[in-house]
């Protein structure tokens, strides 16, 4: 049986392309640059399947369109419509970057601290759908704050303790607090 341990997610197959069982998919990374791959691995109703790769192609950057052994109509393809997919760790090369394989995503589940070691929060999400890339954090407080994910703030990233340590600027985690907590004209 495959786990989650050890398959890295690289999108969503989304629907069936043409009546010969072809499926267009979404992928996050450009892990085909660097591997062949001789299945796919789909999360059907919470189990891991692996489906043998008869062909694939890209159709632009961001869709891909492959064609499983042993489905062969557009009825069959449609049972793998908005399925998550998944490749075996197995096939990436031992020398390959994480972050080139799993994108920022590959930060998620860091603690982010200052440089005096107090933890800021976890990464929950990293928002990398602009050029100004952030942190979404959940602070030990309970709160979710953003933190941009900038070189100049990051002092050093720790990928085997899975911590990033940042100098941020004087007054930026305030930005995130509920605008009661701020101190208003009233209070000076």
């Amino acid at each position: 049986m495959i786990t989650k341990e050890e398959v890295l997610k690289i999108g969503k197959i989304t629907k069936p392309h043409g009546l010969q069982g072809e499926l267009a998919f979404q992928f996050d990374t450009d892990i085909f640059d660097e591997v062949e791959l001789p299945y796919f691995i789909c999360e059907m109703d919470g189990i891991l399947v692996p489906f043998f790769i008869e062909d694939y192609r890209f159709k632009n950057d961001e869709i891909g369109l492959v064609k499983f052994e042993g489905i062969d109509s557009d009825v069959e393809a449609k049972e793998l419509s908005n399925v998550e997919l998944y490749i075996s760790r197995k096939f990436l090369p031992e020398d390959m970057d994480p972050i080139d394989v799993e994108g920022s995503s590959f930060y998620v589940g860091f603690q982010v601290l200052t440089e005096d070691g107090d933890e800021i929060g976890e990464i929950t999400a990293v928002d990398d759908s602009t050029d100004n890339v952030l942190f979404e954090i959940s602070t030990p407080s309970g709160d979710d704050i953003l933190i941009p994910a900038q070189d100049e703030f990051i002092v050093e990233i720790d990928d085997d303790n899975r911590t990033i340590t940042m100098d941020l600027p004087e007054g930026l985690l305030l930005l995130n607090t509920e605008d009661d907590d701020l101190p208003t004209d009233e209070d000076e």
